[in-house]
């Protein structure tokens, strides 16, 4: 076989030991309910100044 050639009968039989029983992906198979929290040691109003600060930095 050259480059870019195949053997036709590999391509024949493609089943590679999948069960076909139509159960599909479960998408809510991790689903969580619960709370998550956040506590920063620094106040809203130091934040706010901060991204001010790298907005002003940017328009530069």
């Amino acid at each position: 076989m050259g480059f870019g050639s195949y053997d036709e009968s590999e391509q024949q039989n493609q089943d590679v030991g999948v069960d076909n029983d139509d159960e599909g992906v479960s998408v809510h198979e991790n689903d969580h309910e619960g709370e998550i929290t956040f506590e920063a040691d620094t106040s809203t109003d130091d934040l706010i100044d901060k991204l001010q600060d790298i907005q002003d930095g940017d328009a530069e």
